[in-house]
């Protein structure tokens, strides 16, 4: 990494709080590196950051943090921590598209509860990847009202080896062979889902492990991996 950027993606991506991150000038700092980190290969997300603040704006910084000044060092370290913050949120979001704002602002409106308290209870069992799936497909489903294709394609989308099968001869119920092993965060996962695209005259079957053969696929007629249904 040498970019504050690209330490502010890293953050998010491992579901750390960049904002917590202090960005303090380098003592000393590489002229050649815009974060200098005692490991140039660290990968560790630290909670202090040492900077060369002039690598990049050095227009901004030239005359605001004298180097040989002494005097109020910890107002100068804060508003220097404040300014890199203000100028790092400018270089994550260059070239975000207005979609992309609308996904940020639905993945806010999902963790302050605005789609329920449950919703928000659980939406941090998914990873910034998923919250993004979520939030992109609750924009497609406003966009054209299909709760069900919706459904599906985000459980897909979550959970990769999916099969799913409708019974719509009966009953409108939709079934899903997760192929992957039951867990309480899994379940909390797919419940969420279920939450917020499932429309109302829609059941669910929900395995995990093993399902009913399915002549025809291969996958599903696995001796001692069949179930009866």
């Amino acid at each position: 990494m040498n970019y504050i950027w690209e330490l502010a993606i890293k953050a998010i991506q491992k579901g750390i709080d960049e904002s917590d991150i202090f960005y303090t000038i380098g003592q000393p700092f590489s002229a050649y590196m815009e974060l200098s980190m005692e490991c140039m290969n660290e990968k560790d997300i630290l909670k202090r950051v040492e900077i060369n603040p002039y690598y990049r704006y050095f227009d901004i910084f030239k005359e605001l943090f004298e180097p040989n000044l002494n005097e109020n060092q910890e107002t100068i370290e804060v508003c220097h921590d404040l300014a890199i913050h203000h100028l790092k949120d400018i270089d994550v979001l260059m070239g975000m598209n207005k979609r992309e704002y609308y996904i940020h602002f639905i993945i806010r409106d999902l963790e302050q509860g605005y789609f329920g308290e449950y919703v928000k209870q659980k939406i941090n069992v998914f990873t910034p990847d998923e919250k993004k799936t979520l939030a992109n497909n609750l924009l497609r489903l406003y966009e054209t009202g299909e709760g069900i294709y919706l459904l599906r394609d985000t459980v897909r989308r979550i959970f990769t080896s999916t099969y799913i099968f409708s019974n719509a001869e009966e009953k409108d119920e939709i079934i899903f062979y997760l192929r992957t092993k039951q867990t309480e965060q899994k379940e909390q996962k797919l419940e969420v889902i279920k939450y917020l695209f499932l429309p109302f005259k829609c059941t669910v079957e929900v395995y995990w492990e093993n399902i009913f053969g399915v002549i025809g696929v291969d996958d599903l007629m696995k001796i001692e991996h069949i179930m009866n249904y």
